[in-house]
């Protein structure tokens, strides 16, 4: 985009979304209305802005929606009569020019409440708290926008069905809650780390976002385990983001990442993290994924890897939090720790696994484990299906390419 007004609403688009629709929901106890009036506020941001862009982006999107949101009830006359979807508890009045904290708190509460189920809570928390549009995240779940669609009505409907206050919840209800917060999160940072569909790896705004969630819900919950634990795993994973694409976005492996673009700040301040969060009670998974992430850190290269420790930490989680994922990562570890053939030995029978139909990981480890072991013919039948099953441009390059090293 040249235009440097378009430029910047688009950058306000990355960075104050969230906040802006958490401020507005505030006034219109109407996430749908909510949605509307902010919308409304970046398309006048395109005209408005010629003018100058805004010294605070966020507060003139923020003001902008949130005084569409008190025309419009002055226009119908029913802010007094209208039953609210959400139930907003009485605050002093803030400032225009931004949402608090708990705003942004309580928006992320109600997308993730116990009532919707957990692909709703995902669906919505990208919506509203990333940004993303309708078809966007119809593609990440590889559903029609059709069915995205009345997938998010739904969930809007069942929360004004709910009765769902809009605010953090009481001490009394925050462990049912966080959790389910949490791992939304940590579903916002595997979306955003490896696009699932586009010509991207990265989908910077939602590892943003995630990170900035994270610190949302460190500031507020500082003493919660969980929470530590989390952010840790952010941090450790997207201290690699610049390593992780060449100059042409194409996909670099762990392998050939240059180490010296890892961010070391982040690195730092995710090894705390762990330490903290693993020495806490109870043990959150995050803890132990993190701490994978800062055996990964800790390494000057791939060779150098404590493989064994990372082996040994996917047994904690496969022991406490068991998937089939955990499985396939810890055989992926098992392969560099004890070589391809073990690693093989320790994949036999995911393939049988229903949960991993179409998952286009388990042929990719496969395809690469059985490359490593000379057995390259098995291999360009695995890899040939994980690029079937990746949707995702970039990754799909690198399969062609570790094809046509395997035709030569």
């Amino acid at each position: 985009m040249t235009d440097p007004v378009g430029r910047a609403v688009a950058d306000a688009h990355r960075r104050e979304w969230a906040a802006v629709l958490a401020a507005t929901v505030r006034v219109t106890r109407d996430l749908d209305q909510a949605e509307e009036c902010v919308q409304e506020a970046y398309a006048q941001a395109l005209t408005a802005w010629r003018d100058g862009v805004p010294a605070s982006p966020g507060a003139w999107l923020t003001t902008a929606a949130r005084r569409r949101a008190l025309d419009a009830h002055r226009r119908a006359a029913v802010a007094q009569r209208a039953l609210p979807l959400l139930v907003v508890d009485e605050v002093a009045p803030e400032p225009w020019g931004g949402a608090q904290p708990d705003d942004l708190l309580a928006l992320l509460f109600t997308c993730c409440h116990p009532a919707l189920t957990a692909e709703a809570r995902v669906a919505l928390t990208l919506r509203l708290l990333g940004g993303l549009s309708t078809p966007e995240i119809a593609r990440a779940f590889l559903v029609g926008e059709a069915t995205m669609a009345a997938r998010l009505t739904r969930a809007k409907k069942k929360i004004a069905a709910a009765g769902v206050p809009f605010r953090v919840p009481t001490p009394r209800e925050l462990p049912r809650r966080l959790g389910s917060v949490l791992a939304v999160v940590h579903l916002v940072l595997t979306t955003g780390h490896t696009a699932p569909t586009g010509a991207v790896l990265v989908r910077d705004d939602l590892v943003d976002r995630a990170l900035d969630l994270a610190r949302l819900l460190r500031s507020r919950f500082p003493d919660d385990p969980g929470v530590a634990g989390l952010l840790a795993l952010v941090l450790l994973t997207d201290a690699r983001r610049a390593a992780r694409t060449g100059r042409s976005g194409e996909l670099v492996l762990l392998a050939d990442q240059d180490r010296a673009l890892w961010d070391g700040t982040m690195i730092a301040e995710g090894r705390a993290l762990v330490l903290e969060a693993l020495t806490a009670r109870p043990l959150s998974r995050y803890a132990v994924l993190a701490a994978i992430a800062a055996v990964h850190a800790d390494a000057p290269t791939l060779a150098d890897t404590d493989w064994p420790e990372i082996v040994g930490l996917y047994d904690v989680l496969a022991d406490r939090w068991p998937s089939p994922v955990v499985t396939l990562n810890r055989a992926v570890a098992v392969g560099f720790a004890d070589g391809p053939d073990a690693g093989l030995a320790a994949l036999e029978g995911l393939g049988d696994d229903p949960r991993l139909a179409g998952y286009g990981y388990l042929a990719a480890a496969r395809g690469e484990l059985l490359r490593r072991a000379g057995r390259h013919e098995e291999a360009r039948t695995a890899l040939e299906e994980a690029a079937l099953l990746t949707g995702n441009d970039v990754e799909r390059e690198l399969l062609a390419d570790r094809l046509t090293a395997l035709e030569g």
